[in-house]
């Protein structure tokens, strides 16, 4: 069933009687072309991509909960390209430009919205490395403008511009980010996987990758053993421990990654706001609720909650920030697990095992990627080779030395 105006208004004189579940709910067969272990926004594209690129049929999807329940549910929503170095910039401006089209490409709401992200600087040396990460987004097409503090001013009136302990000097706007519906982007590419002949198999946890001379030849599930020509992992913050059954160690660390939300309000911010003078990023949703986070936790962690020191972080930055939000009550907040990498930025390659397939590290930049990775990774797959957004991110760059250390701060995880 496409989803249209049409339709809806068929439905509508209908009783809305005549819809179908947007997916099926499928028992796994013994055996498939790809499996793709992760039922998250990763694992989903990279299905839908598989199909719809590479033609695709014998696919399914593994997932140990239901479709959405890791961290493609449990972020801020943010999309952006304003990247500054070589092997992140065309990326995520690829994964962006996918974002631009997702709606009529895959035909869901995914509530796409370009309303902007405005990440502020408050100190001469903060402004000229923006203006250093702007002119390097602008040589590779992408837009960036700076912005002198009567600009910001304009833009969000109402920010700390005259009391603040840290002040606002102006900012480095891409017009074109902004924020996607996060739970809309799971259902969309599930839908569409399905619709393509994927099978999407909830509740089935993976408890073992069985490997014989040297290839995996299939997934061990709570379900029985599901044979796989090939096996791709989208599994976020449990990567090592998935990979581990296979007798990978990868440079990672999984710490938790806490996200918020207050209750609603009338229309205040109009854009994406980060605070330059610590790790604190807000906008607000459809419903009013203001949605903010801020650094992780920085001990290791697999539980989906977080702790009290760094709620209280959080707070303190956004009342530094504009000092009207300390009214607000939170509402609610929750975890999600970040699988860190040592320089910040992703692996999507393949692994020494034949036959198996890695996309893991995305750290913060998880949810924006998520298009861009499905495609870069089903390509990956499909042809046993990367695609050149993806050349960069090998896995044996630890190695080499050929890393991508966007925030510049060295092989420690937890501050990247």
């Amino acid at each position: 069933m496409r989803y249209s105006v049409f339709s809806l208004l068929s439905q509508a004189l209908a009783g809305n009687t005549g819809w179908r579940p947007a997916w099926r709910d499928p028992q796994p067969r013994s055996a498939y072309d790809v499996v793709i272990v992760g039922g998250g926004g990763h694992g989903l594209a990279t299905a839908y991509y598989l199909a719809k690129v590479h033609g695709l049929r014998n696919i399914a999807v593994v997932e140990k909960g239901y479709l959405g329940s890791g961290n493609v549910g449990r972020n801020t929503t943010i999309v952006r390209s304003n990247y500054l170095l070589p092997g992140n910039t065309p990326f995520y401006e690829w994964s962006l430009k996918l974002w631009e089209g997702l709606e009529q490409d895959i035909n869901y709401n995914a509530m796409v919205s370009q309303r902007g992200v405005l990440n502020l600087y408050h100190s001469d040396s903060q402004r000229d490395a923006y203006v250093r990460r702007g002119n390097a987004m602008m040589l590779c097409g992408v837009d960036a403008e700076l912005l002198d503090q009567d600009g910001v001013r304009r833009l969000a009136p109402y920010l700390d511009f005259d009391n603040a302990r840290f002040p606002i000097q102006g900012g480095l706007l891409q017009k074109r980010g902004g924020t996607v519906r996060h739970d809309a982007v799971a259902w969309g590419y599930a839908r569409a996987a399905d619709l393509r002949g994927v099978d999407l198999i909830q509740n089935c946890e993976v408890t073992g990758i069985r490997v014989e001379n040297g290839r995996a030849v299939g997934v061990e599930t709570t379900k029985g053993f599901i044979g796989a020509g090939k096996i791709g992992l989208a599994c976020a913050g449990n990567t090592s421990r998935v990979a581990a059954m296979a007798g990978l160690r990868l440079p990672l660390e999984s710490h938790v990654l806490q996200a918020f939300v207050s209750e609603g309000v009338k229309p205040m911010i109009d854009q994406v706001i980060t605070f330059g003078a610590g790790h604190f990023y807000v906008s607000q949703s459809d419903k009013g609720g203001l949605v903010f986070g801020g650094d992780i936790d920085g001990y290791n962690s697999y539980a989906q909650r977080g702790n009290l020191p760094t709620i209280e972080d959080v707070m303190e930055e956004g009342f530094a920030l504009m000092p009207s939000i300390g009214r607000l009550r939170v509402l609610r907040h929750w975890g999600g697990i970040m699988d860190m990498s040592m320089d910040g930025s992703p692996i999507i390659d393949r692994t020494p095992v034949e036959g198996l397939y890695l996309n893991c590290g995305w750290c913060y930049g998880g949810f924006k990627a998520t298009p861009a990775s499905g495609w870069c990774f089903a390509h990956t797959i499909a042809r046993d080779e990367p695609h050149a957004y993806n050349a960069a991110y090998r896995l044996d760059r630890f190695a080499t030395g050929r890393l991508i250390d966007e925030k510049g701060t060295g092989s420690t995880p937890n501050k990247h």
